[in-house]
């Protein structure tokens, strides 16, 4: 803690008053206590006797604060404490508060049962509460007597109706006028047309601090470049929020990161325009009312490049490109992030970072890709201290240690307890010599499935996007239509995967395993595995398939506490090993996951499955059509004008409102 006794407050409140003097506009009219003020370059009074404190003291029935003590003995009393409090209380004046406001009851009336003492604290200090504000904007200042440290400071509370938010503490009385000088700073910082220069020593030792914080950012150095902007933004500065904003988006934080200052500039436009830009694409629910909020000052080409490039991020259809070596490696990173390489795309990234260069002298790093939706899930707030960590724009210093990777690597992750995003029942096809692209000709039926046109991949989605779009409009559904939406990427050397995270319910009898399709060529294999050990709902089951050049090769199925085989498999896969009395169901997934990508030297990418963007399509229908006078549903979900239609059918009704594949 701060000894506030030992604090030189002459020398702080000289310094803020001749601050305040040079920068009032000449020929504006001033009341005359303000206007002694300015020529005496002094904004307090008389210092106050110690009788005169102690007779304060007596009054009030309680000694006050140190460092109010020790600022009646240098001024009793201040002007223009902040920009919105005029008088501030020396000796005279101070006075408890006694609710004379009312606004204990206001406070009160809001209170719930269970409030807690902070939110209590709230309501309680108007009453208990030193009052020091005289003369004010509607603000209020009181010093709290009940909140007392160590030294025997009370707290102070600030507070306007106008300002729409809790009362500000501030730790004690030195701590709240340090705080209204900044406020002086900040306000002054902002020049309106006809005030002079806002100059001065302190303005010229923040501004240093500030391009010394660049150079430090640029080096590495990106938490004690933080601090010293953050310093620098209390009191106004130019650059120091746009420069602060930049290390905050990439430590993934996004509220208040405006890049004030900067993105406006043509200049870093490019860079900054875009995450501010989906960022309110991500929250404004299509009011964008409020784009240009941020943009104040903006010419109208940057103001039709935010338009244009906040359609783009909506679309997913925004690209991020940088010039030279850096952006050569970012097209390399987006290939293998396309795919599913997450951790190899970072790599890729930061192994050219130190080659990339600022757009000019007020941009720390790159930022546009944060925006682009198959770069932008690579970031997660170690990997943006890694980046903010590495030299680059030139500068050298040590490189920091890699961030762990964000995919495990293998299948067994899919068997880890359900945090709230791994699936506990999915189903997966693994093709060996096809690459990504090519998995719909191989599991499509050629007709889409109401999902393009069945041939080609769709525009990269979360897989909670692409179900949305799937099922958007969609009014009928049946029991036998069982078209998984799958997410497609690479998996591992010369594997492409298909996954589906939210698969339907499993039936043995009328499941098709699509290993036999997907292999058709020559000497290519397919595996196929359907897990429900872990689901919520049903009995739990396993089932793996494996296929070469279009004929299945083994398979087996764990359903109803049994197992079923066909074929040849191999000892590592042999359901024995996995299925036995008492067999915990999550291990026995665990072990099998590990010995099918021991088998076949696989993998599927955690990150990019659960959080990033990958294409999708819908495969065919993986259960068989109903035989003749099987029974099955279909569901119509009607408007108005239809007629009801949710009924039971056999295969031998009419099928209108069925999948039609291979029924009618």
């Amino acid at each position: 803690m701060t000894d506030t006794t030992a604090f030189d407050w002459r020398s702080f409140l000289l310094n803020w008053s001749g601050e305040w003097a040079d920068s009032l506009p000449g020929g504006e009219t001033r009341s005359e206590g303000d206007e002694d003020a300015r020529r005496a370059r002094w904004l307090g009074f008389p210092p106050a006797s110690e009788e005169r404190i102690a007779a304060a003291e007596e009054r009030l029935g309680r000694r006050m604060p140190p460092s109010y003590r020790e600022f009646l003995k240098v001024s009793d009393g201040w002007r223009h404490a902040g920009g919105f409090v005029w008088l501030l209380a020396g000796t005279e004046d101070a006075h408890w508060h006694d609710n004379e406001s009312g606004l204990a009851d206001m406070f009160e009336e809001h209170l719930d049962e269970d409030a807690g003492p902070e939110e209590r604290q709230e309501a309680d200090i108007w009453r208990r509460g030193l009052q020091l504000d005289v003369e004010s904007d509607i603000t209020h200042v009181l010093m709290d007597p009940e909140d007392v440290d160590e030294n025997g400071e009370w707290a102070v509370y600030t507070w306007a109706s106008w300002r729409a938010a809790p009362p500000e503490r501030h730790a004690d009385f030195l701590a709240f006028m340090r705080d209204m000088y900044r406020e002086f700073h900040s306000l002054r910082a902002h020049r309106r047309d006809g005030e002079p220069e806002f100059a001065n020593d302190t303005t010229r030792k923040l501004d240093a601090q500030v391009a010394q914080a660049r150079s430090a950012a640029l080096r590495g150095d990106w938490e004690r470049a933080g601090k010293e902007l953050d310093e620098a933004k209390g009191y106004g500065r130019p650059r120091a929020a746009g420069l602060g904003d930049q290390i905050r988006r990439l430590l993934g934080q996004t509220y208040m990161v405006y890049f004030e200052g900067l993105v406006t500039d043509p200049r870093y436009a490019p860079e900054l325009l875009p995450p501010l830009v989906a960022e309110h694409a991500a929250h404004s629910y299509r009011d964008d009312s409020t784009l240009t909020f941020h943009l104040r000052g903006a010419g109208e080409d940057l103001v039709s490049l935010a338009y244009a490039t906040l359609e783009r991020v909506r679309a997913g259809t925004y690209r991020y490109t940088a010039a030279g070596p850096f952006g050569t490696a970012v097209e390399r990173a987006r290939e293998l992030a396309r795919w599913g390489g997450t951790d190899e795309a970072w790599r890729t990234l930061i192994d050219a970072l130190p080659l990339w260069e600022p757009l000019g002298p007020d941009h720390l790093a790159p930022l546009g890709w944060v925006a682009d939706p198959v770069l932008g899930p690579l970031l997660t707030p170690e990997r943006g201290r890694e980046l903010l960590s590495t030299p680059r724009g030139g500068r050298t210093g040590e490189a920091p240690r890699p961030t762990a990777g964000l995919d495990p690597g293998g299948l067994a992750w899919l068997a880890e307890p359900d945090p709230g995003d791994n699936p506990t029942s999915y189903r997966f096809v693994l093709v060996e010599g096809a690459a990504p692209e090519e998995l719909p000709e191989r599991l499509a039926d050629g007709n889409g499935g109401g999902d393009g046109d069945g041939t080609v991949l769709n525009e990269r989605l979360t897989l909670w996007e692409a179900r949305r779009r799937l099922l958007h409009g969609r009014r009928e559904f049946s029991s036998y239509d069982d078209r998984a939406l799958v997410a497609v990427g690479r998996a591992g050397s010369g594997w492409s995967f298909a996954f589906d995270g939210d698969p339907a319910a499993f039936d043995r009898r009328r499941f098709v395993s699509p290993a036999a399709s997907a292999s058709a060529g020559s000497d290519t294999r397919a595996v196929v595995v359907w897990s429900g050990l872990r689901a919520r709902h049903g009995e739990p089951f396993f089932h793996l398939s494996v296929a070469r050049g279009g004929a299945e090769q083994y398979a087996f199925t764990y359903a109803d506490e049994e197992v079923r085989s066909r074929g040849r498999i191999p000892q590592a896969l042999d359901p024995s090993r996995f299925f036995g009395d008492g067999e915990d169901g999550a291990e026995a997934e665990r072990s099998l996951l590990e010995a099918v990508a021991g088998e076949f030297g696989v993998r599927l990418p955690r990150h990019a499955i659960v959080n990033g963007r990958l294409h999708t399509f819908t495969t065919r229908s993986w259960t068989r059509p109903p035989g003749d006078g099987e029974t099955y549903a279909v569901i119509h979900l009607r408007g108005e004008a239809d007629r009801p239609a949710d009924d039971d059918r056999t295969a031998d009704d009419d099928r209108t409102a069925d999948d039609g594949q291979g029924s009618r």
